[in-house]
């Protein structure tokens, strides 16, 4: 069942869109997936620059599409199959939807592989297409980079190994990844899924890191951001925007690329440690469309920003925004929003 949340826009006040969705689900690795007294999701457009109107029209709404998980993430439009991909992590799933058949689920398992049981956020993450249109999985609980070995229309859960270590160093739990046009992998690697999160025994690393895989070579490009999680390239693929999901240093880093690939010219894009004071959530996924424009998520729901840094506008959400995914040629947003998953169309 779809359900639309219409927001509509007057010059002197704004109409929230209220849509009551049920029964809330549980709490997954201390992100609360819904808070809400009433459980509802509200959403409406905060408008802070006028060249948001060509991106998001003043009659724009959103939809709830999906519901009913405990935490997801990682959405990915795939344009050849019409589907969008996205993992329920803490449920070790990765669901389908499409606008004919719904929700169905796509791969189980989809982050952990083992034979024992074990804590922690242990399903896929990240989820993104490489050069050759083949699945690669952020596995939290197998604690990888990962291709699924099998056909996007036939899935199955055999995967290939893209990296698992820095110099003999297993990886926390890859949380977001690229795929660029010359093949390179670049992904981020926080520890929510370990099993006691910072405590665990088995962190292998004093540090937090962003690697990239070249030809299977594992480089660390930075180990200074605090929590990375969101990774996104601009169009020309000279510079990566990563996010930092801590509260206390809620920013968006940008990177350009050196001869070697390698990150050069650090900087802060934007800074939310502010504003995640006051609001849920902090930076996590984020996505850019062809014009630079960058869609992330963060403190109060999803930010849209200009390739120069500025807000352009904000879609609020009342429920933690984790990740979103453009599709339809950039003319829909997809966003994952703890229990829900939501549609919002662009210009």
């Amino acid at each position: 069942m779809i359900r639309r949340h219409f927001t509509l826009f007057f010059p002197a006040f704004v109409l929230y869109a209220v849509v009551s969705c049920g029964d809330g689900p549980a709490t997954a690795g201390g992100k609360a997936a819904t808070d809400t007294a009433d459980q509802k999701v509200v959403t409406r457009i905060e408008r802070i620059d006028p060249a948001i109107n060509a991106i998001i029209s003043e009659a724009t709404g959103t939809e709830t599409i999906a519901e009913g998980f405990v935490w997801s993430e990682g959405p990915l439009w795939v344009e050849k199959e019409q589907m969008l991909l996205f993992s329920d992590v803490p449920n070790n799933i990765i669901y389908k939807w499409t606008a004919a058949g719904g929700k169905t689920t796509y791969l189980q398992p989809s982050g952990y592989t083992g034979a024992a049981s074990r804590g922690g956020e242990t399903g896929s993450n990240g989820l993104f297409l490489n050069n050759k249109g083949q699945l690669v999985l952020c596995q939290h609980g197998d604690r990888r980079l990962a291709l699924m070995n099998a056909p996007l229309n036939d899935p199955r859960p055999e995967f290939i190994t893209i990296a698992d270590n820095y110099r003999g160093k297993r990886f926390d739990s890859p949380n977001d990844g690229i795929a660029l046009r010359n093949g390179d992998y670049y992904f981020t690697d926080p520890p929510y899924g370990l099993e006691g999160f910072v405590s665990d025994s088995s962190k292998a690393a004093p540090y937090q890191g962003v690697y990239k895989v070249s030809a299977g070579k594992v480089t660390l490009l930075t180990d200074s951001i605090t929590r990375p999680n969101g990774i996104a390239a601009f169009p020309d693929e000279r510079s990566i925007i990563v996010a930092n999901s801590d509260g206390n240093k809620a920013a968006w880093y940008q990177y350009d690329l050196d001869e070697k690939n390698g990150f050069t010219n650090a900087r802060i894009f934007y800074d939310a440690t502010e504003d995640a004071k006051k609001e849920k959530g902090s930076p996590d996924g984020l996505k850019i469309d062809r014009q630079g424009n960058v869609f992330a998520t963060g403190p109060g729901g999803i930010w849209i920003f200009d390739k120069q840094a500025k807000v352009l506008g904000k879609i609020k959400i009342n429920q933690p925004a984790s990740n979103c995914a453009l599709g339809d040629g950039d003319k829909t947003l997809y966003v994952t929003a703890g229990a829900y998953i939501l549609k919002v169309k662009l210009r």
